[in-house]
């Protein structure tokens, strides 16, 4: 017997849940607006989604994936430097993004800070994942101040984010990401 809820569908659903709260802010998005650009007839969504929150949270899942797949190829990386380097760099190359609707998890943080149904304790901990995963890269490069300097990677990333988006400029995360390239050599080398 088959599965008639195709994993295709729900993940697309999820995928596009995630680009459509992005692009247009939870308030804004309708379950039409995630069917179509999932491509996917809206009466189906309620086959696989009862409610906007089961979306979001679907959502949280989807960019909680990518954050797994992002790590996984930063940790491919041989040194922690070059791993701490390349995530900034994967920041800057979504810097015309950044610019239009700011970043992904941040935004959709704010948003859901505003309400009170926990949805933002479950993006919490995949934003907390990223620390922590910034945080073992500093360990690793002999830092005993590696969580502190892991929360002031992540802040640069989530302000210069806000400012690209406000004031639609991408060019101030590229600056961005050179200075924290400086700032990551700096460290690694203890100067």
């Amino acid at each position: 017997m088959t599965n008639s809820k195709s994993p295709g569908k729900r993940e697309r659903l999820a995928s596009a849940a995630a680009e459509v709260l992005h692009t247009q802010g939870v308030e804004r998005t309708t379950l039409a607006d995630i069917a179509r650009a999932a491509d996917v007839p809206v009466g189906n969504v309620y086959y696989y989604f009862k409610t906007k929150d089961q979306l979001i949270e679907a959502a949280i899942d989807a960019q909680s994936r990518r954050l797994d797949t992002i790590i996984a190829a930063l940790d491919a990386l041989p040194e922690p430097a070059a791993r701490l380097k390349a995530l900034v760099d994967g920041w800057v190359d979504q810097r015309d993004l950044a610019a239009r609707y700011g970043c992904p998890t941040g935004t959709l943080a704010s948003e859901l800070d505003k309400r009170a149904d926990g949805l933002d304790e479950t993006l919490a901990k995949v934003m907390a994942r990223l620390i922590d995963w910034a945080e073992r890269q500093f360990e690793q490069l002999g830092r005993r101040d590696a969580r502190e300097l892991a929360v002031a990677l992540i802040a640069a990333y989530q302000g210069i984010s806000l400012l690209t988006n406000t004031l639609r400029d991408p060019g101030l995360m590229a600056v961005e990401g050179g200075r924290l390239h400086r700032w990551i050599d700096s460290l690694a080398t203890g100067t």
